[in-house]
């Protein structure tokens, strides 16, 4: 009869056991992790940050169901009935919803296209400077009134455009010219705002387009001078293309907020005179839901606005990028 017989290894040997297999990390989750302890110090300094944004941007979203509801203040905002979209109905039925659509778009427009070229001329020009004194005076006035509140700025407006006092007028008045209320007439309006944004915020946009022309590669410059290009031909073959990729995410993130002009300027300059023109999105939010107490027709306008701004960024973003290859996620 058979028996079974064990085989032992010799002495100092260990027996072949299976080899474990290690259980593999993805690369994602493995690069991850190695960054996590590399640079933990940077990933700390992120928290504050996106615990902000969580906390003020992310969160109060799930507030926008107010819209869909009619809002009871002894219910709160859950417990408020559902209207389904009737209060959307109610705005796109109101006689001033077509004027509140054109006087935002007009004006959030004319903005972009006043303020967008004039920052890249600019930063052109101070780029060809070549004496530091002067570039830095230029570059200080021009950017000085990005830190002047808007509503230092629209008292500065109104007292320089003031029927009686304005010394706009008064200039008038010294070539026989009759005052003119500017502020009351609705055809100035749009151009008070666009004018006054554009020496606010020239000055700082155009530092992003110098930081952009001077990372361009000084070697592009020499070989165009030695090619026998002039400056104005440098500007266009070397510096336009180097701060193209900038300028087309800065376009179209303006584009994207182009229903989201801001709220201040336009209420702050606004009054019974000129309410035909001056009358936006923002300032209609704010008298509907703040002064009217009608919170969840204020938030069905808004979230009209957003979604507006969302459609208009996407599609400017996909056209961007079809046509120039650089855009938001390239």
């Amino acid at each position: 009869m058979a028996t079974l017989t064990t085989v032992r290894p010799p002495a100092g040997e260990l027996p072949n056991r299976p080899k474990r297999r290690r259980r593999r990390e993805r690369p994602g989750i493995k690069g991850l992790r190695r960054s996590l302890r590399r640079h933990w110090t940077m990933y700390l300094l992120m928290v504050v940050p996106l615990i902000w944004f969580a906390v003020f941007k992310y969160i109060p979203m799930s507030n926008a169901v107010l819209a869909f509801k009619s809002f009871n203040v002894t219910k709160g905002i859950w417990g408020s009935p559902w209207v389904g979209w009737q209060n959307f109905e109610l705005f796109f039925h109101n006689p001033v919803f077509w004027t509140l659509v054109k006087n935002t778009f007009l004006l959030s427009v004319y903005t972009v296209a006043a303020s967008f070229p004039i920052a890249i001329i600019l930063a052109l020009a101070l780029n060809e400077i070549r004496t530091g004194l002067f570039k830095r005076t230029v570059q200080l006035v021009t950017y000085a009134p990005y830190f002047i509140s808007t509503v230092v700025v629209v008292s500065m407006t109104i007292l320089v455009l003031s029927p009686r006092l304005g010394i706009v007028n008064e200039g008038l008045g010294f070539f026989g010219v009759p005052g003119i209320d500017f502020l009351g007439n609705p055809d100035y309006f749009r151009h008070i705002y666009v004018w006054s944004d554009v020496w606010q915020t020239t000055g700082y946009s155009a530092v992003i387009y110098l930081a952009a022309l001077s990372g361009i590669d000084p070697a592009l410059h020499e070989s165009a001078r030695i090619d026998g290009a002039t400056r104005l031909q440098r500007i266009r073959h070397v510096d336009l293309p180097g701060i193209m990729p900038t300028a087309v995410i800065i376009l179209v993130l303006a584009v994207g907020n182009i229903m989201a002009i801001g709220f201040e300027k336009a209420f702050l300059l606004q009054n019974p005179l000129n309410l035909s023109e001056s009358e936006i999105i923002a300032t209609y939010v704010y008298k509907t839901g703040l002064l009217n107490a009608d919170f969840s027709g204020a938030t069905a306008i808004g979230l009209f606005n957003s979604v507006i701004n969302l459609v208009l960024l996407l599609m400017v973003n996909t056209i961007a990028k079809r046509v120039t290859g650089n855009g938001l996620w390239s």
